[in-house]
């Protein structure tokens, strides 16, 4: 008698062809947990509105969300906000990435250094998302709250992170958000952030001259991992007024030695220049 063959591949999926990419639900809950994390605060009505989801579903998926603590909501304002466990999971995230926990220090002396506001930013897509920052004791200054993102190429870090990429990673994470106009100093043609990515890379360090908010400047520098790919980006960010020429260089320089100085302390390699 011949023997019964054993399948081969992976087990049929329990989901339809047409729902095996995503979970609409889960799709729809993590939608309004990140929608809460930008808007900081929102009413029922309104997150619905943003996120384009019946009230009632919305409404559902808070409740399921504050049952696990990732939302929580404010009787007194009838708003919604971000809970502990969300926090918990992002803290989670700062301590696995050892390039986080180990530039902090190197933060706090940059900002010493340099009199101004530091830095630490990590790519996401066509973004850089603010996951450490020391501020300085000057009145006048620069502040971006934890999880503040900005479009790479109106940033100083994002730049910065951009001059490192080969030119397919730059073509996506340019091609994954639409390009917008912030001020009138911001890059919005292609062959100007080129050229100005061009000079970030023979200088070594970016200079954001308010292309993100008018009367602000800011200097970046990248930092490497183990295999010499751009992974977080640095900077110190300050009134236009403290950022001219001459000591637009001073920063830069500072700022590149810091950003080689947590390279190596994480274990990371600076490329050789044929791999640039």
């Amino acid at each position: 008698m011949e023997a019964q063959k054993r399948p081969r591949g992976r087990p049929k999926s329990l989901f339809k062809e047409s729902s095996a990419g995503t979970m609409q639900s889960l799709d729809r809950a993590l939608g309004v947990l990140t929608t809460i994390a930008r808007l900081e605060r929102a009413a029922l009505s309104d997150l619905a509105r943003e996120i384009d989801v019946p009230t009632a579903t919305t409404h559902r998926i808070l409740v399921t969300l504050q049952k696990h603590g990732f939302v929580a909501f404010d009787d007194e304002r009838q708003e919604w906000m971000i809970g502990i466990e969300a926090y918990r999971m992002g803290a989670s995230f700062l301590r696995r990435n050892s390039v986080l926990e180990i530039g902090r220090p190197n933060l706090r002396r940059l900002m010493q250094d340099s009199g101004e506001t530091a830095n630490l930013a990590v790519p996401d897509g066509g973004e850089v998302v603010f996951v450490g920052q020391v501020e300085t004791p000057n009145p006048i200054r620069a502040f971006f709250p934890p999880g503040a993102r900005t479009p790479m190429y109106a940033s100083g870090t994002g730049k910065a992170i951009l001059a490192a990429m080969n030119e397919a990673a730059v073509k996506r994470a340019l091609g994954s958000a639409e390009t917008q106009r912030f001020t009138d100093h911001t890059l919005v043609t292609e062959d100007g952030l080129q050229s100005d990515l061009a000079e970030t890379r023979t200088r070594g360090w970016s200079h954001d001259r308010e292309e993100r908010y008018e009367g602000m400047s800011c200097i970046g520098a990248v930092i490497y991992n183990d295999r010499a790919e751009p992974c977080v980006g640095i900077s110190v960010s300050g009134p236009t007024v403290r950022f001219d020429t001459t000591r637009a260089s001073e920063l830069g320089e500072l700022v590149m030695a810091a950003a080689r100085e947590i390279t190596w302390l994480s274990g990371g390699r600076i490329p050789d220049s044929d791999e640039t």
